[in-house]
């Protein structure tokens, strides 16, 4: 899948799953989970254990999901989440030297900002969408205020969305939108509990497709 590709269907699936963890032991169960309920882009964090290796394995085992690897901070780390089978790479701030390794290896960079400046900075570096993080202390009308002077930038809102909220982001004109704990909570997580994560995606789901 090329990075046109990729990039299109996370603006077509508008709700990008994203899975925070202690441990790595009951993330591929979780994937299938939120698989089953209509959110096959789903992005993995650094910050949980074992993440390069979890993404080797959902690659592979899951080739319905297009699989991202978030919370990059650094080329290398970029690189092997690529290696590994990482579809489209994420960032919590703007980080020069990732989204190179984006454009070299065409590969989709999210790059994290949040005031104008920074947005725009990830633009010009080559970021291909811009993460607006944290979302929920601006809410849909920061994405509707940024689309005025930067209509040609695409804004994925992180933070704050919810089944309530992420019709809104969309209408504000937000490219998609990436949900982590109001999505998988930690305690659906821990207690294993994977038809409510499964409900709670197509919560989502049904929030999105709402006109």
């Amino acid at each position: 899948m090329n990075k046109s590709a990729v990039i299109a269907r996370l603006k077509a699936e508008k709700v990008i799953a994203l899975i925070r963890a202690d441990n790595s032991a009951s993330l591929l169960d979780c994937a299938r989970a939120l698989s089953a309920g209509g959110l096959n882009c789903i992005e993995l964090t650094m910050t949980t254990p074992g993440a390069l290796e979890l993404c080797a394995q959902v690659a592979r085992e899951l080739p319905q999901v297009l699989l991202g690897l978030g919370t990059v901070l650094d080329a290398e780390t970029a690189r092997r989440g690529i290696a590994a089978g990482a579809k489209f790479i994420v960032t919590p701030a703007v980080r020069p030297t990732v989204i190179a390794v984006g454009k070299e290896l065409d590969v989709p960079i999210l790059s994290g900002a949040l005031t104008p400046t920074e947005a725009y900075a990830a633009h010009e570096l080559g970021a291909d969408v811009v993460k607006i993080f944290p979302a929920e202390y601006f809410g849909p009308a920061y994405i509707r205020s940024l689309k005025a002077p930067f209509p040609h930038l695409e804004f994925l809102p992180t933070g704050g969305v919810t089944p309530e909220t992420v019709g809104e982001f969309l209408k504000a004109g937000a490219f998609a939108t990436a949900a982590g704990s109001a999505l998988v909570s930690p305690a659906a997580l821990k207690a294993k509990d994977w038809p409510a994560i499964t409900a709670r995606a197509r919560e989502f789901v049904a929030a999105a497709a709402k006109p």
